[in-house]
């Protein structure tokens, strides 16, 4: 039974990992490869609320819940903030390109989005600061 746990919170933490660095690079792209205002004007094309406000939130999302899923701190929280940032996505930007990802389609959003939400769900696992902190 001890080999299954294992198991279990290593494949959660290859998961928080994966996840994470993936919405951090994205986090980065926002702030620092785009800039935060060349997103917000880009997320204004798209009719996104408040653009260039969303657009800083949006990064720092990201960004530093991407970090903190990595972590495994907060993972909840990081969760739960990454699962409604990619409903956002795929509203705002891809529900109507289809699946593909080459067609702009929503499947990696998805993926991110209910992944991000699995992980809040289940929890950090045994390696992580939220277990070293007793969360």
């Amino acid at each position: 039974m001890r080999g299954m746990e294992t198991l279990r919170d290593a494949s959660i933490l290859l998961a928080r990992v994966g996840i994470g660095i993936i919405f951090v690079a994205h986090g980065w792209q926002k702030f620092f490869t785009l800039g935060v205002s060349r997103v917000g004007e880009q997320f204004a094309g798209m009719g996104v609320p408040q653009p260039h406000v969303t657009a800083a939130i949006v990064a720092g999302v990201e960004l530093a819940a991407g970090v903190a899923l990595i972590a495994g701190i907060l993972t909840p929280l990081a969760g739960i903030l990454l699962g409604v940032d990619m409903v956002g996505a795929f509203y705002f930007v891809h529900a109507t390109n289809g699946p593909f990802v080459a067609e702009n389609g929503w499947e990696l959003v998805v993926a991110l989005g209910v992944g991000a939400l699995l992980i809040a769900a289940v929890g950090a696992g045994r390696f992580s600061v939220d277990r070293v902190l007793g969360g």
